[in-house]
């Protein structure tokens, strides 16, 4: 059993034999009475995203979850691939379960994917990746007095803001809980 003031970002546990994973945590307390506690959490069988609301003191069930280190395939539209290099066995992962996730997969990469009880979960990021820039406008002289900010694709298809010195051939560091550009790699 986990109390559930120590359900924090990233923390799993089992509700309704269903297993939940942390996206949000906050604590509230409100004069008398006992505090509460809100998390938005994935259901990590169907992806959905819910609000949960307990009191302070409650408790959860706990929650093994086993990680391995598998290299990740390719996508057909409504599958993840992913390689064990070892024993060279496939797992496949429905795409709604990732959610955006799938945007920081790139094909021959490794990444953990989350198993519980021999069934694939989803992808276990990293708190950020380097990524190549497919595609940036030039930059343009002139405003640059403050942080001005251009449009960049990279090779996974995602669009996100850099800076203007970026250009193509780059490899940047991206946030991938905010989806935000961090640092030139």
């Amino acid at each position: 059993m986990i109390d559930v003031n120590k359900l924090k970002v990233g923390v799993a546990f089992e509700e309704d034999n269903q297993p939940w994973r942390v996206l949000k945590y906050d604590f509230t307390k409100m004069g008398r009475g006992n505090a509460t506690i809100k998390i938005k959490a994935r259901n990590l069988v169907t992806g959905a995203i819910v609000t949960k609301s307990y009191i302070s003191g409650s408790r959860v069930d706990s929650i093994s979850l086993e990680k391995k280190h598998l290299q990740y395939l390719y996508e057909d539209g409504e599958k993840l691939y992913f390689m064990d290099p070892i024993s060279f066995e496939q797992s496949e992962l429905a795409k709604e379960i990732v959610g955006n996730d799938t945007e920081y997969l790139i094909a021959g990469d490794k990444v953990w994917v989350l198993f519980w009880d021999d069934k694939v979960l989803g992808v276990d990021l990293p708190a950020a990746v380097i990524m190549k820039v497919v595609e940036a406008e030039p930059a343009v002289k002139g405003n640059s007095v403050s942080n001005v900010f251009k449009e960049a694709i990279l090779e996974s298809g995602k669009k996100v803001q850099v800076p203007l010195f970026i250009k193509p051939g780059d490899e940047i560091k991206i946030n991938t809980e905010t989806g935000s550009y961090i640092a030139r790699a």
